[in-house]
């Protein structure tokens, strides 16, 4: 057959040229890549015709289905007209409309924008202009960083400073800066009888205790806000968001929020930090920021910190770049990613088709063999009790057999599927993970 024969060269062309991502490729072996020739919203298929609901929205980047026929429009139009420039000494239409917005979102507190074309390059960005800034400001000491214990930002060598997976980090120790972890205010942490605010309070009392000792020295707290996602989507309470801006604004040390992840409605808001009520120094995004379509991130600061860097002096100027800074086509695919929330009101559809999937997921929150079953926004999550090393790579399997994109971490399964998914996919995602649950439970997955 034709469509065998493209899918089977397309998978050995892949392995035999491509080293994929966060892949032990030798794995490959047993466990064939999947060629995908096309998608359509949250279906991904093969050259078979085979088809997987992706419910991780293919890395969390997804936001509004594959082929998106109004992002596509978008796209097509911007291809008319301009398709890069390079932002040192030029400047164009999408990228200033798009931080305007962007701005406006912030409530006007995050105004000026520093773009790149993926979250760890955002990551690396917020660190070096903390680091510059307290230099500016004659604070030569002040260069630690502070992460949550558990908690990922990146595996670039200062995002990977900050991140605290050993799997990702421990190979790379000696060639990266010492940062300093802070208990994780993880609801699943919690001590007996503890609620997830008062565990929230706990940890934030720990920090209090570490920057009244090395303030003096520290830049910045880079924190994930409210969920976790390699720490096995960690969920706490936004008590622990209020009391860190506080305690920053105390001791003189930024806030950094990475909201990659976060951002762009996961958690229900439109930026996670928002449920805290607070505004962080520096604001890092990528992911959903282009609804999946095309690599981008940026990171939005305050005046404070753009006035530290605006000076006669050249090296006072924050002297980073990166070549597709600001690309027109990635920053029209992200207007039109925005156009569609504005039009489509989807934070409120969100709260309903969110509400939809809760309840088609009781019987798994009360199934034996799951644990934390956990819930915020658009992200839901629960923990399997197995012993089983190889259960993350099972499960991604027996899920495929099932027409599922699941990538467990660790033992967290977790969904995070296009907001465009509609009720009966929502019931076959349910039913179909329910199926694969009891299969683990009963040693056949």
């Amino acid at each position: 057959m034709i469509a065998s024969t493209r899918n089977t060269s397309l998978l050995t062309r892949s392995a035999g040229a491509v080293w994929h991502p966060c892949t032990q490729m030798k794995q490959h072996e047993m466990l064939p890549l999947v060629p995908i020739a096309r998608g359509k919203g949250v279906w991904l298929y093969d050259f078979d015709g085979r088809r997987y609901l992706d419910a991780v929205s293919s890395w969390w980047v997804n936001l509004f289905g594959h082929a998106n026929p109004r992002i596509n429009v978008a796209l097509a139009a911007q291809l008319e007209t301009l398709e890069h420039v390079m932002l040192a000494g030029f400047t164009h239409e999408p990228v200033v409309e798009l931080s305007e917005r962007l701005r406006a979102l912030t409530g006007n507190r995050l105004g000026h924008c520093f773009y790149a074309s993926d979250g760890a390059s955002a990551i690396e960005i917020a660190l070096k202009m903390s680091f510059h800034f307290w230099r500016n400001r004659g604070c030569p000491r002040k260069t630690g960083f502070i992460s949550l214990a558990h908690s990922y930002h990146g595996e670039t060598l200062g995002a990977l400073a900050v991140t605290d997976v050993a799997l990702f980090k421990n190979t790379y120790t000696p060639l990266l800066m010492r940062s300093t972890q802070v208990p994780t205010p993880d609801q699943r942490r919690a001590e007996p009888g503890e609620s997830p605010r008062a565990c929230a309070e706990r940890c934030a009392d720990a920090l209090e205790r570490h920057l009244e000792r090395h303030h003096a020295e520290t830049a910045a707290l880079i924190i994930e806000p409210l969920v976790q996602g390699a720490a096995g989507m960690a969920m706490y309470d936004a008590e622990y968001l209020r009391r860190a801006r506080m305690l920053c604004d105390h001791y003189q040390v930024h806030l950094i929020a990475d909201e990659i992840m976060t951002g762009f409605g996961r958690t229900g808001t439109f930026f996670a930090h928002e449920q805290a009520g607070i505004t962080p120094d520096f604001l890092c995004l990528s992911k959903g920021i282009t609804g999946g379509y095309l690599p981008l991130s940026v990171v939005l600061t305050t005046d404070a910190v753009y006035a530290a860097f605006y000076d006669d002096d050249v090296a006072h100027g924050f002297l980073h770049s990166h070549s597709y800074t600001g690309n027109a086509l990635a920053c029209r695919a992200a207007l039109a990613t925005l156009d569609i929330f504005e039009q489509d009101r989807v934070l409120e559809s969100n709260r309903i088709k969110a509400a939809h999937l809760s309840r088609a997921l009781e019987p798994l929150a009360r199934h034996p063999r799951v644990k934390h079953f956990r819930n915020l926004g658009m992200i839901w999550a629960f923990d399997i009790e197995t012993g089983d090393p190889e259960f993350s790579r099972k499960f991604y399997a027996a899920a495929l057999d099932k027409e599922l994109l699941l990538r467990p971490i660790g033992n967290t399964v977790y969904f995070m599927p296009p907001y465009v998914i509609a009720e009966d996919e929502i019931s076959l995602l349910a039913e179909r993970v329910l199926t694969l649950v009891d299969r683990s439970a009963a040693g056949t997955t």
